[in-house]
């Protein structure tokens, strides 16, 4: 599945790894990487160090826990109307190409 299939705030959920099942909103798509940023999905504790502020609010510092992306492929699109995980696929139109379920036909 190529990114562009998956936009920003689109509600995918995850089909396989350790958030399986988990729903979630795109934040953010990394096309170089073929990764998208899930809302509370794929959480990891990180170790931040204390920094003072240099010009803007300095980091308290701590352990910390960040979303990292997951590969587009560990994802599947929620159809609005029939709210299950399916494919992507297109419909090129009088209107433009356009996002289809790959399940009932409907247009994302």
């Amino acid at each position: 599945m190529s990114a562009s299939k998956i936009r920003k705030n689109d509600i995918v959920q995850v089909i396989s790894g350790k958030d399986r099942g988990k729903q979630g909103r795109v934040v953010r798509v990394y096309p170089a990487r073929n990764a998208v940023m899930v809302e509370g999905v794929n959480q990891v504790k990180r170790h931040e160090r204390v920094r003072p502020a240099q010009g803007r609010s300095g980091v308290t510092g701590g352990i910390i826990t960040k979303e990292m992306p997951v590969d587009v492929s560990n994802v599947a699109l929620l159809c609005s109307s029939c709210s299950a995980p399916t494919r992507v696929g297109f419909d090129v139109s009088a209107e433009g190409k356009q996002r289809v379920c790959k399940k009932c036909g409907a247009r994302i």
